[in-house]
C-alpha cells in the first residue's frame, strides 16, 4: 500500500481538510449521474471491548475516515456500543473538528514561506505525472505551485478516492461526532489537530517527494487500491488491512511508520487507562482502524497490560 493512502487513513486532519481542495476541481465530463445504491448489510466491525476495573470498560472501534452514504447504517453492536458509552473519544474533539479556523491552521502549514515553487523540488519526471493529473484533474496547476509536496500528494489521494464516492463528510467519526452531539454525550479528543498538522508538516524533504510521486503513480492506476481498502473495512477483515497499510509501511519506511502509528498509539494509552478505572463506566474510542491493527496496535498493547481484550462481532464466523 502506498504513502499517502496510509496517511488518509491514518490522520483524520488530513482526509479532512485536503478534501476540499481535491474535491474543487468539476467532475469528469464521463461521470455518471448518481444512482440510488443497492441495499447491503451494514459493515462487519472492527470492534473490541477492553475490560476494566468494576464494569468500566473501553470500546475500541477502527474507523475509516472517507466513506458512502450506503455504509450506513452501522451494525447493531457499534449501536450497542454506542448507547451504553458514557462518553466518546476520537482522534480529535468535536470542537476542533467544526472550527472555522481549522482549515485555515492547514492551508497556513501547507503554504510555502521559503522563496521557493513546488516545481523546484520535483524531479522532471514527477513534474510531469503532476502535469498529467492537473490537466486530467481539471486542476489549475499554479494552484498548487505554492504548496509543499506533502499536501499536494494528500490531495491528489483523496481526490482520487472522492471519486468513487468516499467523503470525509460521511466518515465514521464525523457520523458518530453528530450522533454524540444529538444524545448529549461528551466527545473529547486524543491529540490536537496541530499535532497531527505537524506530523505531516515536519517529513523530510525527500519523504516529501517521495509521498507525492507515490499518490501520482497511484492515482495513474484507477479505482483498485482504495476500493480493496474500503471493501476490507466494510467485510471488518483486520488481517488485510494490517498487510497492507502497515506491514509494508514498517519494512520499507520504519521511521515514518514509527512517527505515524506506534508513537501515536504509545502516546494514547496513557490517555485511555483511566476510563478503564472503577467508576468511569463505559467508553466509546473511535480511531483510525490501523491504530488498533497488529502487534503495534492500541489493542494487543492493552491486552499486554493485563486488560481482557474480546473483539465484539455478531456477524463474524465462529
Amino acid at each position: 500500500m502506498k504513502w499517502m493512502m496510509r496517511t488518509a487513513g491514518m490522520l483524520m486532519v488530513a482526509a479532512m481538510l485536503a478534501a476540499p481542495l481535491a474535491a474543487a476541481r468539476p467532475a469528469p465530463p464521463d461521470m455518471k449521474p448518481d444512482v440510488k445504491p443497492d441495499v447491503q448489510a451494514p459493515p462487519v466491525p472492527l470492534l473490541w471491548k477492553v475490560s476494566g476495573t468494576q464494569g468500566s470498560a473501553l470500546y475500541l472501534l477502527g474507523s475509516f475516515h472517507l466513506l458512502k452514504p450506503s455504509d450506513y447504517p452501522v451494525s447493531k453492536d457499534v449501536d450497542q456500543a454506542f448507547s451504553r458509552a458514557q462518553r466518546v473519544v476520537f482522534e480529535l474533539s468535536s470542537e476542533e473538528m467544526n472550527s472555522p479556523a481549522l482549515a485555515a491552521q492547514m492551508l497556513q502549514a501547507a503554504v510555502r514561506t521559503d522563496g521557493r515553487l513546488l516545481k523546484d523540488d520535483l524531479d522532471a519526471d514527477t513534474w510531469q505525472l503532476l502535469q498529467d493529473w492537473a490537466n486530467d484533474n481539471s486542476m489549475p496547476l499554479d494552484r498548487l505551485s505554492g504548496l509543499k509536496p506533502w499536501f499536494v500528494g494528500l490531495t491528489v489521494s483523496i481526490a482520487q478516492m472522492t471519486r468513487q464516492g468516499l467523503d470525509p463528510q460521511s466518515g465514521l467519526d464525523r457520523h458518530l461526532m453528530e450522533r454524540a452531539q444529538k444524545a448529549g454525550k461528551p466527545a473529547t479528543g486524543l491529540e490536537s489537530a496541530a499535532a497531527q498538522i505537524r506530523m505531516l508538516d515536519g517529513m523530510g524533504a525527500e519523504e516529501q517527494r517521495q509521498l507525492l510521486r507515490e499518490a501520482l503513480e497511484l492515482s495513474g492506476k484507477g479505482d483498485e487500491q482504495s476500493r480493496r481498502l474500503h471493501d476490507a473495512w466494510r467485510r471488518g477483515d483486520a488481517d488485510l488491512l494490517w498487510h497492507d497499510m502497515a506491514v509494508e509501511m514498517k519494512r520499507k519506511y520504519p521511521d515514518l511508520y514509527q512517527r505515524i502509528n506506534v508513537d501515536r498509539n504509545d502516546a494514547w494509552l496513557p490517555l485511555l487507562q483511566p476510563w478503564l478505572q472503577a467508576g468511569q463506566g463505559d467508553t466509546l474510542v473511535v480511531v483510525g482502524a490501523l491504530h488498533l491493527l497488529g502487534e503495534d496496535g492500541v489493542v494487543e498493547k492493552l491486552r499486554a497490560q493485563g486488560y481482557k481484550v474480546e473483539r465484539i462481532c455478531s456477524s463474524c464466523k465462529r
